[in-house]
């Protein structure tokens, strides 16, 4: 029985059929799509556990499409992973920021594909801690995935969403940018430390409602630190 279903999608033929023997010995489910507008209507119908989105598409690109499912709230929760021949920071950056999970750049090799995408999976699973947690008026719900700001509703990715939890759970202490990748990306070699820092501004961008983006605080020379006794010094 297969575990999950992947949604592959690339105008490229041979590269999809790549693509799927490689996931397949894995024992993935997958799909195909050559165009943004097959791969929206799959994902609305098989709903699929990750997405392989390659940046170069006919119609729409695959930077287009991400920002559109993110913005959906039927299909923000699916993580993405951009395949691109495009191998410079600042289009990685791009792609990242968009809403994408995690970029690899071609060429690569299957065993490198598959444990970037476990690793993907695995951060997006459900979090560990069953209680709410909460600073001043931010609420998290790790039960119902909500996040609310004076009762008011926050939206957010799966990987902001674990980003809240380990920072809530662990106030008040500065982290490296290498102890968040262990404790919230679950060790994965393979991203890089200024993937942190994208996800940090979107958790930012996402908590600005009241002024509660201040909690996130960067730490020269360190990293970064969660603090609500310390905000109103700032």
């Amino acid at each position: 029985m297969h575990s999950k279903t992947i949604l592959i999608v690339d105008d490229e033929a041979a590269v999809r059929d790549m693509l799927r023997v490689a996931l397949e010995m894995a024992d993935y489910r997958c799909l195909e799509a050559e165009n943004a507008r097959e791969a929206h209507a799959l994902v609305i119908d098989e709903k699929p556990d990750l997405i392989l989105l390659d940046w170069m598409l006919p119609d729409v690109s695959g930077v287009e499409l991400a920002r559109r499912l993110k913005r959906d709230e039927l299909t923000t929760a699916v993580p993405i992973i951009m395949l691109t021949a495009k191998g410079e920071e600042d289009n990685k950056i791009k792609g990242l920021e968009t809403g994408a999970d995690d970029y690899i750049t071609k060429p690569f090799s299957p065993r490198e594909l598959v444990a970037r995408l476990k690793a993907v999976l695995r951060r997006a699973g459900p979090a560990t801690p069953e209680d709410p947690l909460s600073a001043g008026h931010l609420v998290l719900d790790p039960l119902s995935h909500r996040v609310t700001i004076k009762g008011q509703p926050v939206d957010m990715g799966p990987t902001e969403f674990r980003l809240l939890t380990f920072f809530l759970s662990h106030q008040e202490r500065a982290y490296t940018r290498t102890q968040l990748l262990d404790h919230v990306w679950g060790g994965n070699v393979y991203v890089e430390e200024r993937t942190v820092d994208v996800h940090i501004r979107r958790l930012r961008k996402a908590l600005a409602l009241d002024r509660h983006d201040r909690y996130i605080q960067t730490v020269r020379g360190t990293g970064y630190r969660f603090s609500v006794q310390t905000v109103e010094k700032v």
